[in-house]
């Protein structure tokens, strides 16, 4: 097998993996009480398609910040990497020093895949993500 076959392999069975974990989260029949916008939480991303965002680990995980709570089980998350750079479509967070979001893996996400809380962020570098993302989507 050529390295590309290996690829599309490993991709496959860590999809199928993904699918197992994602139907436990999907039949929860409760959603986390305690989320509020600002939050950093570890969240169940999944294995992904193409250039999306995958989660890391057993539960396929990675840490979003909750831009917008929609109700008790839609919000709206922006996922974050820990290579902190300079590219237009990342923001390096200030405190907690906690890596750098990634504007362009913004996204709706059940609050069933939350799972746990890091930190928070302050209503002042939150407004500033908030007029950075703003200027992105126009």
């Amino acid at each position: 097998m050529n390295n590309e076959n290996n690829y599309n392999l490993k991709k496959d069975i860590e999809l199928l993996n993904w699918s197992k974990i994602k139907i436990k989260i999907n039949n929860l029949n409760n959603y986390p009480k305690f989320f509020k916008e600002r939050e950093i939480w570890w969240a169940s991303l999944g294995s992904n398609i193409g250039d999306e965002e995958d989660g890391k680990n057993r539960n396929f995980e990675r840490p979003i910040l909750i831009l917008k709570i929609f109700n008790k089980e839609l919000i709206i998350g922006i996922p974050l990497t820990s290579r902190v750079g300079n590219n237009a479509f990342y923001y390096n967070l200030k405190k907690p020093n906690r890596g750098a979001l990634i504007f362009s893996q913004l996204r709706a996400l059940s609050s069933k895949r939350l799972i746990r809380r890091m930190a928070k962020i302050s209503k002042a570098e939150a407004l500033v993500i908030l007029e950075l993302l703003i200027k992105k989507l126009q």
